[in-house]
């Protein structure tokens, strides 16, 4: 492990004090209040943030001043704890601890993909090479999925923060949502178009790969569990797509079941079948998983207006969904009003990221109708999906401002 020299230990201190003084500041007192409403299923005040994660390049990258590259590394986990609040004035929670998970792996197949990415500092666009071609005739290739931990090296890691800055941010492990995806890493091996051919031309096969994979992570959860790698997921402990696990319904310290833990699972390669393709092909291996866990948050991209009725609406472990912009809003909110689950809302993101002024009245009026929508449902709003900001920050805060305004406006408990 490489040495971290006095001026880049200096600055992370720096850095770990200026958490600190986030996470101890009233601000951050009344954020909290936001977080434990939802966590305990009180329609209050939503939470409104401005995700950083697709423009680290210009939120966090141009601001590091380490100059070792593990140095490095850990500054930009601080920076990224502190984009939201920081520089966007929004909703993020900071925690008065350094939260750390296990180093540990899952992957449901046995192949690696092959992207081919566009070029550019905000390029975003990708291609799928396949490397399977044929799935029925190919489907041994899947085979070997694997799991694993490393210990020693999450020790060491833990060892190195506390010796850093330990005084000012003490370590805390904490754990993701346990991860179960697997339309995702599929077609990333064999192509959208591909993949959905195979529902139709060999659908024993999809099932067989489907299968394969859902054992895969059975079988992670159970190693999980015997070699004692979990850890709480609550609190500040991320939870897919950007939230955090608060909850009321789970452990805060010490698990040793998935059954005491959040999941996560999505299936956004399959928006554009029918509810019922859904219901055969993907439904019944999701509910293996989300047996296993405690709460479970669902959804990204994709349509879940359609499949809420007969398939989502029956997990009572939902406690979060991502709402995307391709769904029926006013429909999803007429499912969750009243309900524990939270009405996660991922608003368009054109309104910020294309060039020229920010145009307030449509965004306003945009945000008047998500409100409208959510009216009645927990409510959490998270700007994703966003490229850049063309390196203004004062074009993210306004942004929050004047979603946080049209909450007050038009948003009703």
């Amino acid at each position: 492990m490489a040495l971290i020299s006095a001026r880049d230990r200096e600055i992370l201190r720096q850095r770990a004090q200026l958490q600190r003084e986030y996470a101890s500041s009233q601000k951050n007192d009344i954020i909290l209040k936001k977080w434990q409403a939802q966590a305990e299923g009180r329609r209050d005040s939503p939470p409104v943030r401005f995700l950083g994660s697709n423009f680290r390049n210009e939120v966090v990258t141009p601001r590091l001043q380490c100059e070792g590259e593990q140095a490095r590394g850990i500054e930009a986990g601080l920076l990224s704890t502190l984009v939201g609040r920081e520089l966007f004035d929004d909703d993020t929670p900071i925690s008065p601890t350094f939260n750390l998970s296990w180093h540990t792996h899952v992957r449901p197949f046995g192949l690696a993909s092959k992207i081919t990415r566009a070029d550019g500092v905000n390029a975003k666009g990708f291609h799928i090479d396949p490397v399977i071609n044929d799935l029925a005739a190919e489907i041994d290739k899947l085979g070997g999925g694997s799991f694993g931990g490393d210990r020693e090296g999450t020790a060491r890691r833990c060892e190195l923060v506390e010796g850093l800055f330990g005084d000012i941010l003490p370590v805390r492990m904490v754990m993701g949502s346990l991860s179960g995806g697997i339309t995702n890493p599929l077609v990333h091996l064999m192509g959208m178009e591909a993949y959905y051919i195979a529902m139709f031309d060999c659908p024993d096969a999809v099932h067989e790969v489907m299968e394969m994979a859902t054992q895969v992570y059975e079988s992670y959860y159970d190693f999980l569990e015997d070699e004692k790698l979990l850890a709480p997921t609550n609190g500040f402990a991320p939870l897919g797509q950007e939230s955090f696990a608060f909850t009321d319904e789970l452990p805060t310290d010490s698990v040793t079941q998935t059954t005491q833990c959040w999941g996560f699972l999505e299936s956004q390669e399959t928006t554009a079948v029918s509810a019922d393709t859904f219901g055969e092909f993907v439904f019944p291996y999701q509910q293996r998983l989300v047996d296993r866990f405690g709460l479970l948050s669902y959804g990204c991209c994709e349509r879940v207006d359609d499949i809420w009725p007969d398939y989502l609406s029956t997990w009572s472990k939902l406690r979060k969904l991502s709402v995307s912009p391709f769904n029926d809003e006013p429909r999803i909110g007429e499912y969750l009003r009243g309900t524990r689950v939270v009405y996660y809302c991922k608003p368009r993101a054109e309104f910020v990221t294309c060039d020229g002024p920010l145009n307030d009245e449509a965004i306003t009026a945009y945000f008047k109708g998500v409100c409208e929508a959510a009216s009645g449902c927990l409510f959490e709003i998270a700007q994703r999906e966003v490229g850049t900001i063309f390196g203004d920050f004062e074009r993210g805060r306004r942004y929050v401002r004047l979603a946080k305004e049209a909450v007050d406006a038009y948003w009703h408990p």
